[in-house]
């Protein structure tokens, strides 16, 4: 997919269009960008619903992708997308919040499952893409981060089997999900990845178990995107196997020490808001939380939901902005807990880092 970008960019906070619009002005889409590209953005309307559910792109997100479109000087953009098999594209552009951000800016949605397609081939494996998705010269990638309850994650590398037709959609299952996934993302060049990672689903991708995490995530390589997005929620870039044939197809590399991360709003990372997530209020009897950052929490939410709440009997785990300079023998998660004997250093830390000291 020509140069790798080895920078990823990452924003807290509530300002859902604005920290979005900041986090591609501190990234490097400029390097790859021209005003007079075609552009096509690419969201995640998997079911018509809203956002808090955790299933779908914040419409937030794509204005705020559109505003540094516009201020960058492109004048070609369009939204486009194909809802999951048995569901209207339509109904979610409407009950997403599409059609009316796609007046505000004068742009065209377009529903891919009425598109025309064309075959392309990888390796030995023959794949049907819609048309739209190929002549573009620039698609934006804007999955949600959330879990899966087949592939485990899905997140950049996934969210492209929306361009495809559904009945194409429905072989990929036949041929087993993840061969196809990789070989779709080194016949479909990505521009750039933006992820809505606010409020993504623990366990499902059709959404009802959002957590909180409030953040913007950036960056160039699909891959090096999601195998940094897939320890963020407890796995391992290997864990995701269509990720490790995505590396074996050469689409991108993993997340390493070598990636230059850029992390705007650290201090302004809100608190998470108790009840947010019925997930997350199965493990309160366990968390002793005082004022700990939405992103921090997610990342303890996310390892004991995949630990299945089980690995902690000996006390409460501790967290949050509230327990800085104190000490104590428990474990503690994140920075703010290093005056304890056992702590998970990060802020916020991984979720993969808490699962291995919970075990």
């Amino acid at each position: 997919m020509g140069r790798v970008s080895f920078m990823l960019v990452v924003a807290y906070g509530k300002e859902i269009s604005k920290n979005t619009y900041d986090t591609l002005g501190a990234s490097d889409i400029s390097s790859y960008l021209s005003a007079d590209f075609r552009v096509s953005i690419k969201p995640n309307l998997v079911v018509p619903g809203p956002a808090s559910n955790g299933a779908i792109t914040h419409p937030e997100v794509v204005d705020g992708i559109i505003r540094y479109l516009k201020d960058f000087g492109v004048g070609k953009i369009k939204i486009i997308e194909s809802s999951w098999v048995g569901d209207s594209t339509i109904r979610a552009f409407k009950y997403c919040g599409y059609e009316e951000l796609a007046r505000e800016h004068d742009i065209p949605l377009i529903d891919l499952k009425g598109d025309s397609s064309s075959v392309y081939r990888h390796g030995n494996l023959d794949i049907d893409i819609c048309d739209e998705a190929m002549n573009t010269d620039f698609l934006i990638n804007v999955p949600v981060l959330k879990a899966h309850c087949q592939t485990r994650l899905t997140c950049c590398l996934k969210n492209l089997k929306g361009c495809i037709p559904d009945a194409e959609k429905r072989r990929f299952h036949t041929l087993g999900i993840h061969r196809p996934v990789a070989a779709l993302n080194v016949l479909i060049k990505t521009g750039y990845c933006v992820v809505d990672g606010i409020c993504g689903d623990l366990s499902f991708e059709e959404g009802g178990n959002p957590v909180v995490s409030n953040r913007i995530i950036a960056g160039r390589d699909p891959l090096m995107v999601d195998s940094f997005c897939a320890e963020l929620i407890g796995y391992r870039p290997d864990d995701i196997e269509y990720i490790s044939f995505a590396k074996e197809f050469g689409v991108g590399e993993y997340f390493s020490q070598d990636t230059k991360l850029v992390e705007l709003n650290s201090e302004a990372k809100p608190a998470h808001q108790a009840g947010s997530s019925m997930v997350a209020d199965k493990y309160k009897s366990i968390i002793d939380e005082d004022a700990a950052c939405s992103a921090c929490y997610s990342s303890l939410v996310y390892a004991l939901h995949r630990l299945g709440g089980k690995a902690r009997k000996d006390g409460k785990i501790s967290i949050g902005q509230g327990f800085m300079g104190k000490s104590g023998a428990g474990l503690g998660v994140g920075n703010c807990m290093r005056g304890f004997r056992t702590y998970v250093p990060g802020c916020p830390p991984k979720a993969t880092d808490i699962v291995e000291a919970l075990k």
